[in-house]
């Protein structure tokens, strides 16, 4: 069997072109998002937010000729993937409203840290010493960032770390869904999931939906096609590249993010934010290349 390098090298390129553009658009879907929450209510962004994205994402599988409903959509793992996603979305937009963009940002980078534990711990997948080493210096990342039991600690910090473990939990679920659901399938129940969060978090913010200006309506339709195009891109880059060789290129997000919230949001970047952000980079970079040199041990 003849390996054309070239090919993969040019691929693996691609792929991560891909990766990096996710990350842009994602950031800049987190932008909107701030944005809108000045004049509208967060619950109604969220179902505006989701009915939008489930209609476009039935409009692709539509095109593509799926069926929007299968007996795999109610399997048990896609119950887990609902509710997660509604668990991470609802405590994430808190956390990007609510707290600054930046350390929202670097905090959700620890998601792919906790989904290596997560799979140690469910899907028994053999992690080793080193791997669990770097999971708690990642999760220390996250500890110094938010500073517990110090002047600097904002209860709200906790919101990212909620909205970062559901997105874990999330693909964890994700993992386990039948291999029979599409992406676009994937991306339209979970847009529904987004409108059931919206809806359960209307009833305990008790805060009548408004009627949106021109210039609200135009950054929540940035909104939207931001998240659709960069969950497009993210599946993109994902089935072009090899993993191992893309994924790294997700912690793009967080020069973005902190770039958007420090020139959108002027805020500030502090020292113990950079510590915690290098410990979770270096700690979620190491564990990808020790997953890496596992398989091809194998």
């Amino acid at each position: 069997m003849t390996i054309d390098f070239g090919t993969d090298r040019r691929t693996n390129l691609i792929g991560s072109f891909w990766m990096v553009t996710a990350m842009a658009i994602f950031a800049a879907e987190d932008a909107f998002i701030k944005i809108v929450a000045e004049t509208l209510p967060i619950a109604q962004i969220l179902v505006i937010f989701g009915l939008s994205g489930a209609f476009l994402f039935a409009g692709v599988t539509l095109l593509r000729k799926e069926s929007l409903f299968s007996i795999d959509v109610i399997s048990r793992p896609m119950w887990f993937r609902v509710l997660f996603e509604i668990i991470g979305l609802l405590f994430y937009v808190l956390a990007i409203t609510l707290t600054p963009l930046s350390s929202a940002t670097v905090i959700l980078q620890a998601s792919p840290i906790v989904v290596v534990a997560g799979a140690a711990l469910i899907f028994r997948e053999k992690v080793g010493l080193k791997r669990w080493v770097a999971i708690f210096v990642g999760l220390l990342g996250v500890i110094i960032i938010i500073r517990p039991g110090t002047d600097n600690f904002s209860f709200l910090s906790i919101f990212a770390i909620l909205g970062m473990l559901g997105f874990a939990c999330r693909d964890l679920a994700s993992r386990a869904a039948p291999a029979s659901i599409s992406t676009s399938i994937l991306g339209l129940y979970g847009f529904l999931a987004v409108v059931v969060a919206g809806m359960l978090f209307s009833v305990w913010e008790a805060i009548p939906f408004l009627v949106p200006d021109f210039k609200t309506s135009i950054y929540l339709v940035g909104a939207v096609l931001a998240g659709v195009t960069a969950y497009s891109c993210l599946m993109k880059a994902m089935r072009t590249g090899e993993v191992s060789a893309v994924t790294p290129f997700r912690y793009s997000r967080l020069l973005f993010g902190i770039g958007l919230g420090v020139l959108l949001f002027n805020e500030e970047i502090t020292f113990p934010m950079l510590i915690g952000c290098s410990f979770i980079v270096v700690s979620g970079l190491f564990i990808l290349w020790q997953g890496k040199q596992v398989s091809m041990v194998k």
